[in-house]
């Protein structure tokens, strides 16, 4: 008998699953964002495109049959009229001086919470209240609780020292409104610089102490460069928000004695003399401002990020 062997069957090679290419897998990872993108288009970007649109006409809603196309004189007026510049350059004081109060006194209060002491959670959280409070709100409580000259506080004050009984918004209109936006914008400075603070290297600090530095000194030469960014980053959202504020102006003067901003102008302009054309143009260099501040806001943030990842 003879012995017969057979050859073993080679064994079939896997089957390999073909990977979709990586177009395909980009947009597939990002299809759950395009409804909100759509959203985001259709809600803000469409309605810029048409105030832009109709920036270029002379257009009043009392006479919609009368428009016609005028190109850049709606800009050129905001540009060259008398109130118009006003406006603009009360939009500037108003920024820079609501800007520069919120982080010099956030600055003192991010201080005095980066100690350690009893109560601080309770502290910290009624500073940050003023925040919280809606704008129009706050402008209300800043009208009728404290500058009311007749029942409000300061003047209530002043009545029990014997003092004089002014009327605090005709006397010094863009100081009051100045002042509350300065107390609803200080806790959001305080909370960015106590951030700053709390991201110090501790063991600097400590051999600064060790080798005589004093608390001027330390605050001087290592906290303050430290929070340079910080601070700018506090003073570009700031003026992010400010630029275009609008309900404290429209609520404890309404515009008036001379404290009418970019942003109420625009309001006068849509809905009080029906210029749609002008209004638009008004709004549109108040998105380009803020588009130009958030530009340079975005860059610290990026920074900052950078920062921290090269620390880690």
């Amino acid at each position: 008998m003879t012995a017969t062997t057979t050859a073993p069957l080679a064994a079939a090679p896997p089957r390999t699953l073909k990977r979709p290419p990586a177009r395909l897998r980009a947009w597939a990872t990002r299809a759950p964002l395009l409804p909100a993108l759509v959203f985001m288009i259709a809600v803000t970007q469409l309605p810029f495109v048409a105030t832009l649109v109709i920036s270029f006409f002379d257009w009043n809603a009392l006479y919609p049959k009368a428009r016609r196309f005028t190109g850049l004189d709606n800009y050129r007026q905001v540009l060259t009229d008398t109130d118009l510049r006003h406006s603009v350059w009360t939009t500037v004081l108003l920024t820079v001086a609501v800007v520069l109060a919120s982080l010099v006194l956030g600055l003192l209060l991010a201080l005095l919470l980066d100690r350690r002491f009893r109560g601080r959670g309770v502290v910290r959280t009624l500073l940050i209240a003023p925040f919280l409070v809606v704008p129009v709100a706050a402008a209300l409580l800043w009208k009728h609780v404290l500058y009311n000259p007749e029942y409000g506080l300061l003047n209530g004050l002043l009545h029990y020292v014997g003092g004089p009984q002014p009327d605090w918004i005709s006397r010094t209109p863009l100081l009051a409104v100045e002042a509350s936006l300065v107390w609803q914008w200080t806790p959001f400075m305080m909370l960015i610089l106590l951030a700053g603070l709390q991201s110090r290297d501790q063991q600097q600090i400590e051999a600064a102490r060790v080798d005589g530095a004093s608390d001027w000194q330390i605050f001087r030469h290592l906290t303050l460069p430290h929070l340079r960014r910080y601070l700018e980053l506090g003073a570009l959202l700031g003026s992010i928000y400010i630029v275009q504020n609008f309900d404290a102006v429209f609520t404890i003067t309404s515009g008036g004695l001379g404290t009418a901003n970019l942003p109420y102008t625009v309001y006068q302009s849509f809905y009080q003399a029906h210029e749609n054309g002008l209004a638009s143009a008004a709004g549109v260099l108040v998105v380009i401002g803020s588009i130009v501040i958030a530009t340079f806001a975005l860059r610290v943030v990026s920074s900052l990020f950078r920062e921290e990842v090269g620390r880690s």
